[in-house]
């Protein structure tokens, strides 16, 4: 029996029909967003995990939580990546949409 494959454009266009999907999705949405920030920095440093460990004088297992997104890292944290990574961080306020009560 062969297997009918579903273009992921297609399968994510479906899933954002749940609203359920949509709500745990934009929950995450801050965490991906610094997760995918921070291996950016990295990537646009040319540097490995390994080598932005040792100039935020860490290990690459906490450079590797960092990127993961799983972690709520502190602006002390975050200003030693930029650091090591030659990069400045920057922490902005934008209008979430929402009515504040």
């Amino acid at each position: 029996m062969a297997r009918e494959f579903i273009p992921a454009s297609q399968a994510f266009a479906a899933w954002r029909k749940d609203p359920k999907y949509v709500a745990a999705f934009d929950a995450l949405e801050k965490e991906f967003s610094l997760a995918s920030s921070l291996i950016k920095a990295r990537g646009d440093a040319d540097m490995t995990q390994e080598q932005v460990a040792k100039a935020m004088g860490t290990t690459q297992a906490v450079v590797a939580r960092l990127e993961s997104g799983k972690v709520r890292p502190s602006t002390r944290t975050l200003e030693r990546f930029a650091h090591a990574t030659r990069t400045r961080l920057r922490i902005s306020f934008e209008p979430s949409g929402k009515a504040v009560l």
